[in-house]
């Protein structure tokens, strides 16, 4: 994990949406918030174009290192040159970005893989335009753990968790139709994500014993079989083992109890058995200020956890909060890191 010296890299995003909106509101916003230093993967006219939509003075400078960017932090927005091959304009995705795209991403995630960078942050990509140029990854969370890899027999599981302050779900299926969902959730699948998340709670975030609360995946947490049978014949086996073996893991509740204000203080992370079971609650309670982050990996990554909006690219309507907020937490839960491995 390389140290506090060292800048966050901050993903392009998809050029045309507002991830150049965000990042450009989220330096301007050093004056009033605490935002700390980051070096961008990105395209100097694509920012400086959006600058101008929205009536922003924002200076950039061009670095050549990840740690020439603490130097010129301060003074202006410091950016690795990132060439992306025609003119982009806000709302308008083009097919010609993607391979920047790209290699926005495998750059942020050489930077730290070589100690340049403390953490990776990830502006937003459309998955649907990725598709159409070839991309061959359900979505950001999966290309991460391809590129974090050994290349050995056993392939990284990323584990998605949604962040917002003490509030925390994980998904154990994730990009996949709502129909493959019970085939997909299998006893070692969800024994994964249960112990991956207990220890990267301890690695990232300094709990010593996370309380993981585990939902059901049918209607009322299977009512004792009779509306489906994976909480008897999965998920309850699951937490018995886990608990077994230390982990402070109760369920399966039905999942429409999980999310009130009383409930959630019971638990440190609600772990959910498909993608929508977690991110609708999540996304009605903290959709300004959610960070979604990838555990898993060997570094740290957050991002947005909100999409491109190509139909406010531009327009002054973007709000940098989750932005900001995915900046502070890569940067706390690096911290947490270099503190476990000092100790």
């Amino acid at each position: 994990m390389a140290p506090a010296e060292f800048p966050l890299a901050l993903t392009l995003g998809d050029p045309a949406g507002i991830g150049p909106d965000v990042t450009l509101l989220a330096y301007a916003a050093r004056s009033q918030e605490t935002i700390p230093p980051f070096v961008l993967l990105g395209n100097e006219a694509v920012l400086a174009q959006r600058a101008d939509a929205l009536g922003l003075s924002v200076p950039i400078a061009t670095v050549s290192s990840a740690a020439e960017a603490l130097s010129v932090f301060d003074q202006a927005l410091p950016l690795l040159p990132i060439d992306v091959p025609e003119t982009v304009t806000a709302g308008r995705p083009t097919m010609a970005a993607m391979d920047a795209v790209k290699h926005s991403i495998e750059t942020a995630v050489a930077l730290v893989q070589r100690w340049e960078a403390r953490a990776v942050v990830t502006n937003p990509v459309s998955k649907a335009h990725l598709y159409e140029a070839g991309f061959a990854f359900p979505g950001h969370t999966e290309y991460l753990a391809a590129l974090a890899g050994d290349g050995g027999e056993t392939p990284l599981l990323p584990v998605m968790m949604l962040v917002a302050g003490p509030f925390k779900v994980v998904p154990t299926t994730i990009h996949i139709p709502l129909k493959d969902v019970p085939r997909t959730l299998t006893q070692d699948l969800l024994r994964a994500t249960l112990e991956i998340t207990d220890r990267d709670l301890r690695r990232f975030f300094g709990y010593e014993q996370p309380r993981l609360a585990v939902s059901g995946l049918n209607p009322h947490a299977g009512e004792d079989g009779s509306l489906g049978r994976e909480e008897l014949e999965i998920i309850a086996p699951v937490i018995e083992a886990a608990r077994n073996a230390g982990l402070d893991v109760s369920g399966p509740y039905p999942a429409d109890t999980l999310f009130h204000t009383a409930a959630r203080e019971r638990y440190d992370a609600a772990i959910c058995m498909y993608h929508d079971q977690a991110l609708v609650p999540f996304k009605t309670l903290a959709f300004e200020e959610g960070v979604n982050v990838t555990l898993g990996l060997p570094f740290v990554r957050t991002s947005p956890d909100h999409g491109t909006a190509f139909d406010i690219a531009g327009s002054g309507a973007a709000n940098p909060r989750s932005l900001i907020e995915a900046l502070r937490l890569a940067e706390a839960m690096s911290e947490s890191a270099a503190r476990e491995t000092v100790s």
